[in-house]
């Protein structure tokens, strides 16, 4: 009984392993759109359409609940989707509240007005489209006042970490938080706001310094998902787990597998 993690293309992987590790008895069937990565260059309007489609695509493979394991997935279409209306019994959740729960901490469905939290800079790195969404800055002003978030667009990272490519992935980290620090210098919290980030978030701490607390969304969601299983445990899905791209299956098997260092075979969607 499957639970979907969609993602653009590998950043993914970071949820999945966080969620096997956090939900063992839980089937997931992970679904990369590799075909058409990155969606952090594209529009809204043409993100939208692609997540549609994949969220069909593995509500069509058994998946009553789907996890946009993307950000800027997330931004650009989440809300859209819930408000559009959704088939009866299915449900799309995305990545941005588990990292807002966390930084605000509060309860997600904690109606109370927005409050004043002990965290007033925070850095926010991100793809450009999620960038320009401004989707986190709109969910936390709903909960918290007198937070200063500045982002920080950080183009070429995840094509550096798709094609495998460490060592150029660390030198743009380490560009993009220097770049971040002009615009504020003296960071508090830093939101790694891509799902591929996690895989550098030693370069980022390094880069930040230790006195900035970095959140990173892996075990984030995965501990918010298996709260929201014991409340919905009929959302845990019909079809069997594994793994599905739009692109070359074996070229994806072969970087998932490094990307999580152990062996992951796709198959084609």
């Amino acid at each position: 009984m499957a639970v979907g993690i969609f993602d653009s293309g590998l950043g993914g992987l970071t949820v999945l392993n966080a969620a096997q590790q956090r939900l063992p008895d839980v089937d997931f069937l992970y679904y990369g759109d590799s075909a058409h990565a990155p969606y952090g260059v594209r529009d809204a309007e043409d993100v939208f359409q692609l997540t549609r489609q994949a969220v069909e695509t593995m509500w069509a493979h058994g998946c009553d609940l789907v996890i946009l394991a993307c950000n800027t997935a997330s931004a650009a279409a989440l809300r859209r989707m819930q408000e559009g209306g959704l088939p009866p019994g299915k449900r799309v959740l995305g990545v941005f509240v588990p990292l807002i729960e966390a930084l605000t901490e509060r309860e997600w469905g904690d109606n109370s007005p927005p409050r004043e939290v002990e965290v007033k800079h925070v850095a926010l790195f991100a793809t450009p489209a999620t960038v320009a969404s401004r989707a986190f800055q709109r969910e936390l002003a709903f909960r918290a006042i007198g937070v200063d978030v500045e982002a920080q667009s950080c183009g070429g990272v995840v094509d550096a970490i798709e094609e495998g490519d460490e060592i150029l992935a660390e030198a743009l980290v380490r560009s993009h938080v220097d770049a971040l620090k002009r615009k504020m210098p003296e960071p508090q919290a830093a939101i790694l706001g891509c799902t591929h980030y996690p895989l550098m978030e030693d370069i980022f701490q390094k880069a930040l310094g230790p006195n900035v607390t970095v959140y990173s969304q892996g075990d984030l969601v995965a501990e918010s998902l298996a709260h929201y299983l014991e409340r919905h445990p009929d959302m845990m899905g019909r079809g069997p787990g594994g793994f599905l791209t739009s692109g070359d299956a074996t070229r994806v098997s072969d970087r998932a597998t490094q990307f999580l260092r152990r062996e992951i075979t796709f198959s084609a969607a």
